[in-house]
C-alpha cells in the first residue's frame, strides 16, 4: 500500500482530522491504514485482547486506554494474535510494552509511551464505542491513515486497497 498522510491531506483536508502529535510509532509497520474498530478500557486490556483474537479483516483497533501510563494496553503476544488474525494495526492512547518485538512485527503499533508493566485483567471495558482523544473522534466504521508523518482520520474510505 502506497500513500502518504502529507498527499492525502493535501487532497482532502477539510474532510479529515489530524490526531495531535501525541503518540510515537512502536510497531514494525510505519504505514498502514484501514476501517476504525474500538476498545475503550482503563487499564485492563481484557477487551483489546479479546478483540484482537478475532478476525480483523484489514481493521485498525483504536484503544482509548484514558492516557494511563501506569500499565501497558498491548504487548507482544497479543500484537502476535493481531497480526495472525489480519489486523493492520492498533493506536493506543496509553502505554504498550515489549516495544523490541513489537518493531519487528508486521503490524502499526502506536502509542504515548511503554511500560514493562503489565495491565491486570478483569474483564472491564467497552467495545464498538465513540472514543476521543488526541483532537478527534474515532467513530467505528471511519477511516484511519497512518504513516511516519501522523494519523488522519477520515468519514469515508479514500483509498483502494
Amino acid at each position: 500500500m502506497t500513500f502518504a498522510t502529507t498527499d492525502l491531506y493535501d487532497a482532502h483536508g477539510d474532510e479529515l482530522q489530524v490526531v495531535d502529535p501525541i503518540l510515537k510509532s512502536i510497531g514494525g509497520r510505519a504505514r498502514f491504514s484501514g476501517e476504525i474498530a474500538t476498545v475503550k478500557c482503563h487499564e485492563d486490556n481484557s477487551r483489546v485482547k479479546e478483540r484482537l483474537a478475532t478476525p480483523g479483516g484489514g481493521k485498525v483497533l483504536v484503544v482509548d486506554g484514558g492516557g494511563s501510563l501506569r500499565c501497558a494496553l498491548l504487548g507482544d503476544m497479543i500484537a502476535d494474535d493481531a497480526v495472525r488474525n489480519g489486523w493492520e494495526g492498533v493506536i493506543v492512547f496509553g502505554a504498550v510494552r515489549d516495544s523490541e518485538a513489537l518493531s519487528r512485527l508486521d503490524l502499526g503499533v502506536w502509542a504515548l509511551a511503554c511500560t514493562p508493566r503489565k495491565s491486570v485483567r478483569r474483564g472491564e471495558g467497552q467495545a464498538d464505542l465513540m472514543v476521543a482523544f488526541g483532537g478527534v473522534r474515532f467513530v467505528p466504521g471511519q477511516f484511519v491513515y497512518v504513516d511516519r508523518d501522523g494519523i488522519l482520520v477520515a468519514s469515508r474510505r479514500l483509498l483502494n486497497h
